[in-house]
Order: structure tokens, then sequence, then C-alpha cells
């Protein structure tokens, strides 16, 4: 059977792929440029391979080698989601099995979308300029000239010279971190060269640079292989220590324990500026975090948890292509809320259900117009931007299949050794979701017959290819944690009956919730018909939503808020939380779009004039994006 090409690649991987990347940065804050060289050792993987073609995005090419001599070279035409392809002739065609070595000096641009500057004042600190990355899913290309798709797994060494400290997603190897910040020297005025190993093959979106006044505190940790540890600006080293020291450790310890041991020999965490896009990036060796976590009262761990059992998903059993993004984040989110049931009982697992489902119903009603993207195997056409479906789906669909499955076949003890096998089998191997499937009912028929009959009762074809807004099983979760919550929404949305001078609400109604417990109650009165504007108001005032500096509770509550007849009196205090600068940028996605999409139903002129005011302060992937949602895209 032929080999299903990634169609979000111009590079020719089937024919020779990637090995090892070398790569020699200058990082240079004036010009806002990473410039230098990048060496990939490469393998022939048939015959007669007579050139190389790697992905570029923006990137300024200034000169080839092949095995140390110079060489020709070509960029093929700009294509807008994919870039241009860097198309390398050979000086004498390759057998399978032959290593070639090309070297190519190149620069980023200001074009380069997988790179953020930002300017001190973006910053926590407002006293220094900070850099960060972002490749995934398919900007890579815009940082390095390689083969940029997830099927291709190399190792990477770098050597990074910087006036601010660098941090990559491998393991340090000089100055160590450690000693003193920035190796002695000023921060800021004196250059320091850092080098890094990644001896563990991975994908090209786990690339990554961060660089800025950052310093480190080593977490506790006790009779394992590896280290732990945060990175951030220093003015947020102790709140960002207490929030994750604990919860880190303790939830890489029992992933180790439940699944497999931890191959990476180092799990640092960096804490990013307010314009990071996502909740967290499960960067090898290094995941990249929101400072939207820093709650302190370390309610929103669980993002940590998830990007830490990437370590499993993603990192070590990777996605073939796009189209198979739900083995990723699918059954990392299953195995994140299966770690919170071994620590915290089956209740906490259930409660981490319930509180995906509302973003998931969001999700798929988004789609409505693009039912494609309901799915949770996408057939991306060649060319096709893998951004645009982003969401949700991936995430909650896939892990209520992977529970749907343990179910039927009996429960997590018949469950999980199959788990246990599949990390073991195909750890360091990218694989598409019919591969995964396959796998699945070969283990059974090897090791446990009857259960094969089971598997035959899941309607594959619908959790794989069905649309619409319902998953293929209405599964059931268990309520305990969320009993408060339901039953508090149950009395405000009768509440609708009475006049408001009658309710008797207080704030001791959330007194013994903590914040996930005010999310499901948020959440549960959404999926109710919206309350009349007189007890919108009440609600934000007996609680004091307005002020929460819960960034999961202040998100929810603007998005009732909006959708209710009370939305024009909401609107521009939505818009203004999204940009705030004192509590910090809400740059990430999950916040700043929906709640964009909902300040402009209300108000389209409000959400478009805070978004140009601002827009050069959010990443240009979420850019790109708002733009969209808002209709300010070419």
């Amino acid at each position: 059977m032929a080999i299903k090409k990634d169609p979000t690649t111009q590079s020719n991987y089937l024919d020779i792929a990637t090995k090892h990347i070398d790569l020699k940065w200058n990082v240079d804050f004036k010009s806002q440029t990473i410039a230098g060289t990048a060496t990939l050792e490469l393998v022939a993987k048939k015959d007669g391979v007579q050139e190389v073609i790697l992905d570029t995005n923006h990137l300024d090419i200034k000169s080839v080698q092949v095995e140390g001599l110079k060489n020709d070279y070509s960029l093929g035409e700009q294509h807008p989601v994919m870039g241009s392809s860097l198309s390398i002739p050979l000086p004498k065609s390759v057998s399978t099995g032959d290593s070639v070595k090309v070297s190519v000096e190149y620069s980023t641009t200001n074009e380069s979308i997988a790179l953020q500057w930002l300017d001190a004042a973006q910053t926590a600190g407002k006293k220094h300029p900070y850099l960060f990355s972002q490749c995934q899913p398919i900007h890579a290309r815009s940082l390095v000239p390689l083969q940029d798709g997830p099927s291709i797994k190399q190792t990477y060494s770098a050597s990074v010279t910087s006036v601010y400290p660098a941090l990559l997603s491998a393991i340090r190897q000089t100055p160590p971190s450690t000693g003193p910040a920035h190796d002695g020297k000023e921060i800021g005025v004196d250059t320091v060269t850092y080098t890094y190993e990644q001896p563990i093959p991975i994908p090209s979106y786990l690339i990554a640079i961060a660089a800025g006044n950052v310093v480190y505190r080593p977490f506790p940790v006790s009779g394992r292989s590896w280290t732990s540890g945060v990175w951030c600006e220093p003015e947020i080293i102790d709140a960002a220590y207490y929030e994750f020291a604990e919860d880190t450790v303790r939830f890489l310890s029992t992933a180790e324990d439940t699944i497999a041991p931890y191959r990476f020999g180092v799990y640092d965490l960096v804490v990013l500026p307010p314009s990071f896009p996502y909740g967290g990036m499960e960067n090898a060796c290094l995941t990249f975090l929101t400072p939207t976590l820093l709650t302190g009262d370390r309610t929103l761990t669980d993002v940590v948890v998830h990007e830490l059992t990437h370590s499993y998903f993603g990192n070590g059993v990777t996605q073939a292509d796009a189209s198979s993004f739900f083995l990723n984040e699918g059954w990392t989110t299953y195995v994140e809320r299966l770690l919170q049931g071994v620590l915290h009982g089956a209740p906490e697992r259930d409660f981490s259900f319930i509180i995906g489902r509302k973003t998931l119903k969001d999700s798929l009603e988004s789609y409505k117009d693009t039912p494609k993207y309901q799915r949770l195997v996408i057939d991306f056409d060649y060319g096709e931007d893998p951004d645009d479906a982003y969401s949700s789906i991936p995430y909650e669909k896939g892990a209520n299949l992977i529970l749907h499955i343990e179910r039927t076949l009996g429960g997590l003890n018949v469950f999980l050794p199959f788990i246990k096998e599949y990390v073991n089998t195909f750890t360091g191997k990218s694989i598409s979701g019919d591969e995964w499937k396959a796998f699945l009912y070969d283990y059974y028929q090897r090791n446990n017959p009857e259960k094969v009959k089971a598997l035959d009762t899941i309607d594959w074809q619908a959790w794989f290819y069905g649309e619409g807004t319902e998953l293929p099983v209405t599964l059931e979760y268990d309520t305990t944690l969320a009993n408060q919550a339901y039953n508090l929404a149950a009395e405000w949305d009768a509440s609708r009956k009475h006049d408001i001078s009658t309710l008797k609400f207080s704030p001791k109604d959330l007194i013994d919730f903590n914040g996930n417990q005010i999310v499901v109650f948020l959440e549960r009165l959404q999926s109710t018909t919206p309350l009349p504007a007189t007890h919108i108001h009440r609600l934000g005032e007996v609680y004091s939503f307005n002020n929460s500096t819960n960034c999961e509770i202040r998100f929810r509550w603007y998005g009732l808020a909006l959708a209710s007849p009370a939305a024009k009196d909401y609107a521009k205090a939505a818009a203004e939380w999204i940009v705030d600068a004192k509590s910090g940028l809400k740059g990430r996605m999950k916040y700043c779009r929906p709640t964009f999409k909902g300040v402009f139903k209300t108000d389209p002129e409000l959400a478009k004039s805070t978004f140009l005011a601002h827009e050069t302060e959010f990443h240009p992937i979420a850019r790109q994006l708002i733009k969209k949602d808002l209709g300010l895209a070419a």
C-alpha cells in the first residue's frame, strides 16, 4: 500500500529524510532576527535520489553547501500556507541508506510567523525584550529550513549566541542551568553562547527557543532519573514556583509509574509573557506556559499535567500528519484525566470530562458552516492550513472516544495494559489513526480475543468521520464534584420567574467552591436559556465576577454575559479585559478569540477597533486567526 504523503509539506521526505540538525544561531534583538546555519544530516530512503527539498517560509537564504562545498539551490514560489520549497540538487545521486550533509546559511525575517519579538513593555519586568517561538503545527519552516512535518523525527544540537539567556527544547550542555544567570555576564549587553543537545528524535514542531531575562529554580525531585524546574522572569519566579513545583513532580512521577519511564532527561517549564497564544506547548524538555495559569491556588495546573503527558503522546507516539491530530491531543487529554483519577479518585477524573464538555460543544457549534472540521479525522487538502481546524475537538472528542473504548472493553484494568504496549511499541514513531486502530484490534486479538467483539460494536465511521454537534454516543460521568455547581445553576435558572428584588443569593453561595466548580457553574448556566439582563447584572455583582483574577472564571463569565440580553452592557468590559495592561494581555487564543467573537456579535466596531489598537501585541498566529474571526483578513 502506498504511503500517504503529508499534505502540509513540500519536502521530499519520502525520498530522503532528516536524521539530525545542527544549528549555529546568533540571536539579534536589535534587528529582531536569528541568523546562522542549519546543517542537516539526511539519509536516503530509496535509490536514485538526486535532490533534497526542504520547507521554508519567509527565510532569507544566503548560501547552501552540500558535503562542505558551495552548491546551487532554488526557491519555489511563495505558497500562502506552506511557504517556499528550497530545492537543492545533489552533486551525485544517492542510494538507499546513504547519508548526505546539507548546510544552509540563512536568517529569519520580520515575516517569520514562528517568532514573536516582544518589547520590554510587553514583559513582566518591563526592562528587557523577549523572544519566543511557536512552531506547531507547521511553523518550524519559518525558523529553520527543514522537512517540516510530524512524520520526520530528528535529533538536534544547537549553539546559540545571545545577549539574553537562551532556552531550547533540548538538554543544556553549557553553561549549566544551576549557575548564575547569563553565565555571570551583564544581561542585555554581553553575549554568551549556550549549547544544547537533543538526543531523542523529535518532530520539527517541537524545536523551540525562548530568550529573555529569565531565571531558574529547580523543583525537588528524588528517586527519579530526571530533573525538573521552572524558568521565568525574576518578577514572577516565586509565584511560578509555588504554582507548579508540587504538581509537576507528582504527576510526572505518577505518569512514569502508570505508563512508562520518562525518556527526555529534563522536564522544565518556562512561563512566557502573556502574548503566548496557547495554554501550554509541549516542547521537548521545556514546556511553554501562559502566565494566566498563575492563579495562586494551583487550580489550573491541569495544563501542566496535560503538557507533561505529551511526553508519551505526541512527543513519543506522534501523529503521522495533521489529519490524525487526535492521536496527539485526544490521547494526551484522556491520559491526563486518567492520572487525575489515579491521584485524586474517579470523581476528579470524570469532573475533568464535565469541564471539557461545554468547550467541545462550543467548538462543534462554531464549525457548523465547515462541518469537515467537526470530524475527528480530517482529510486535509494539499496546502490547506491546519490552523483553520484548530479547536478543542481533537482534544475532547478524541478523549471521549478513548474513554468509550475503555468502557466498551470492560474498564481500565482491561485497557491499561494496551496503553502501555501502545506506548512501548510506537514511541519514536509517527502513525495514522488507521494504524492505531489496527494495532488496537491486533492487541486484543493476541491477548484477549473475546474483546474484539466488543470493539466491533464501536461505530468507528461515526467517531472518525461523523459531523454534527453531538458525539456518536452519549457518555455519562460521575457528577459528585459537579452537583453543587449544578444545583446553584438550577436555582439561578429558576430565579428568572421572580422579581430581582426578591432574590436571596449572596457571596456565601460559592464559599465551598473551588475555581473549577465555579467554571462548571457558569458553563451550566450557559447551557440554559439566557437569563434576563437584570439577573445577569445581579449575578456579576453578587459573586464579583467582573473582578475575578482567575482567567478561566472571567472568560466563562464574559461568555455568559455576552450571550445574554445584557450583552451590550459587558462588551466594553470584555474587550478591555483582553487587552488590559495591568492584568496582562490575554493572548491565549482560548480566551481572546471567543471573547472577541462575543464582542463582535454585539458591537462589531468595538471588537475591531480594540483589536487593531493592540494588534502587534498578539502573537502572529493569534493575530492571523483573530483577523479572520473579525472579518479583517484580506
